[in-house]
């Protein structure tokens, strides 16, 4: 066996790449594919099939040795020194896009879902054949797949799923699968399923803090129709509900534009990152007071909208991620509703 061939690394990766060797031969031990006793390629000879430095393989192997998973033979070379990993569950993990609260989600499962378990995260960008070509590439390779299914058409507009890819989701077998995030996503059989409901979220959210809200002339929600990562009309949906029952003069619009218009008693709720950064400049140019003047809600909280003082509607993404590692490790099956609040701060 080449032993090598089954060593990736990613160029592009910013994960040094000794990591990279370490995770490979790891999980290439955990899904069978290296045996107890097997001997591996040497230092020189792995940095020579793999075009890597001496020492970048020395340290993994180092890293290797450090946890018994290798053992070195005077005179014989490497070997792998045990297999316990097989017994280890193997998670694949894909999301849609890397995102602070997407990372959230996936440090707190990796948390709650504890040492035995081999978690392999992998990104498709809301592309359709990115997503396929991940989902085939890995068939048959884990106990469970954790998928946020979140996807664009090719007008960049969102879309829960596509034909394509609901085929290959109900491909996987029904006791492996974990769909967060998107509860509209076909799927007959009885699952585990962590999820928003963006409409009804930001509906309830908007709300609790409507008392705020209606002292505001004008609501303006900055969604963007189109984007890189697009995000679900639902949101749309469900802010607009909110605006006829409680008769709010509304408006919506596709991005912060520069040297925007602003008249005093309005509120934005933003979504993008990009948005909020570029309303608070200009709110600062302007000399308008943040909370008084302007009013700012953000989707989705973070630490430095903590910081901030940014008044936000959020999911508790820490909670999406404990609650989909525990229902895996007691084999719960059915649908959780992530909580989804109104956190008050000084920016409305």
């Amino acid at each position: 066996m080449q032993v090598h061939k089954f060593i990736k690394i990613d160029n592009d990766s910013r994960i040094p790449k000794y990591k990279q060797i370490v995770d490979s031969i790891i999980h290439n031990i955990s899904i069978g594919n290296f045996k107890m006793e097997q001997k591996i390629p040497s230092i020189n000879g792995l940095s020579e099939e793999l075009y890597l430095s001496r020492d970048t393989v020395e340290k993994a192997y180092s890293v290797l040795k450090e946890q018994n998973i290798i053992v070195s033979i005077r005179g014989k070379g490497f070997y792998i020194s045990r297999t316990k990993l097989i017994n280890r569950l193997n998670i694949l993990f894909l999301i849609n896009k890397l995102s602070w609260y997407k990372m959230d989600t996936y440090y707190s499962f990796l948390n709650s879902i504890g040492p035995n378990s081999y978690v392999d995260l992998q990104i498709y960008h809301c592309d359709e054949s990115l997503f396929l070509n991940l989902i085939n590439k890995h068939k048959k390779m884990y106990d469970y797949y954790v998928i946020m299914p979140h996807f664009k058409t090719k007008n960049s507009e969102y879309t829960s799923t596509t034909v394509a890819a609901t085929q290959a989701i109900n491909k996987i077998p029904k006791s492996k699968l974990i769909i967060l995030d998107n509860k509209q996503i076909p799927i007959e059989d009885n699952i585990i399923t962590v999820y928003e409901d963006y409409e009804k979220d930001i509906y309830n959210a908007l709300k609790k803090g409507v008392k705020k809200i209606s002292q505001y002339k004008k609501i303006i929600l900055i969604y963007p129709e189109k984007a890189v990562y697009p995000y679900p009309k639902r949101i749309k949906r469900g802010f607009m509900r909110f605006c006829a029952k409680y008769n709010l003069d509304f408006d919506i619009l596709d991005r912060v534009y520069d040297d925007m218009v602003l008249f005093k008693k309005d509120l934005f709720i933003t979504i993008e990152e990009d948005d909020l950064i570029s309303l608070l400049e200009q709110l600062r140019q302007k000399e308008f007071i943040l909370g008084n003047d302007i009013g700012v809600i953000s989707y989705n909280d973070t630490p430095l909208k903590a910081l901030l003082g940014i008044t936000v509607i959020t999911t508790n993404f820490k909670i999406m991620g404990e609650v989909t590692s525990r229902m895996i490790l007691n084999k719960e099956k059915g649908t959780y509703k992530v909580p989804f609040s109104f956190i008050d701060r000084e920016s409305v």
